[in-house]
């Protein structure tokens, strides 16, 4: 299995993709791949716009996407894909859309069996057993939660410590702590913007300047760095 799971898709005052874009063409190798893109959390944009946007930069690293709502048979274009590519924006928009074409069950297959899977933001939620960690409203109503789990941990993607001052509501790690509560055996990890999760097999790392921030029940919040083996969270 081989993962890249990235927080966020623009660091303030750079351009669409441009932290992540010598990581994805790192992960996806030399010879020209041509992705299979889900744009399904764009709410507020075409999923044209949203496609050709990634396109150019995929474009820019040797690499290109086809987006999934242009087939008739978005089943088979999965089953076909040389990578599955996951855009950030809505998670529960994502999420539907993805269960009401019946994609869950042949992307996770098709992921296990060694096709790579690249995810921002909520593309990087879709990749954990739910969408529960996820920070977005939910503006429509999947049937169900559950997402690819094709690692066993959840990730909060755009993870802050603290909220911005003169606002008195929860932190972050509060409400972490309310779904600890209530799902006592996952663990919850924090991505930072900025930062990547990559697995390759049974090995995972963490690429970028920042640590991340590892919860799980019961237990004291512990920062691990890249220089920590992530691994046994898969």
């Amino acid at each position: 299995m081989r993962l890249l799971l990235i927080s966020n898709s623009t660091n303030p005052g750079e351009a669409y993709l441009d932290y992540p874009k010598p990581e994805i063409k790192n992960f996806l190798g030399d010879k020209k791949v041509t992705g299979l893109f889900f744009p399904y959390a764009g709410v507020t944009f075409s999923y044209e716009e949203y496609a050709e946007k990634v396109k150019i930069r995929f474009n820019e690293i040797g690499h290109d996407i086809r987006s999934v709502h242009e087939f008739k048979d978005p089943i088979k274009a999965v089953r076909d894909a040389e990578a599955i590519i996951v855009g950030g924006g809505n998670t529960f928009h994502l999420l539907k859309m993805i269960r009401d074409h019946g994609l869950i069950k042949p992307v996770r297959e098709k992921v296990l069996s060694g096709t790579p899977y690249i995810g921002w933001s909520a593309g990087s939620n879709m990749a954990c057993p739910t969408i529960k960690t996820t920070n977005d409203m939910p503006i429509v109503e999947p049937d169900s939660f559950n997402a690819f789990h094709l690692v066993d941990f959840q990730i909060n993607p755009h993870y802050i410590d603290k909220n911005p001052d003169g606002h008195a509501g929860e932190t972050r790690e509060d409400r972490i702590n309310e779904f600890l509560a209530a799902n006592r055996d996952i663990k919850v990890i924090g991505l930072r913007e900025g930062c990547i999760f990559r697995v390759e097999d049974r090995q995972m790392k963490l690429i970028g300047t920042k640590s991340a921030r590892v919860f799980e029940y019961g237990k004291s919040p512990v920062e691990m760095t890249d220089e920590n083996d992530f691994s046994a969270f898969i």
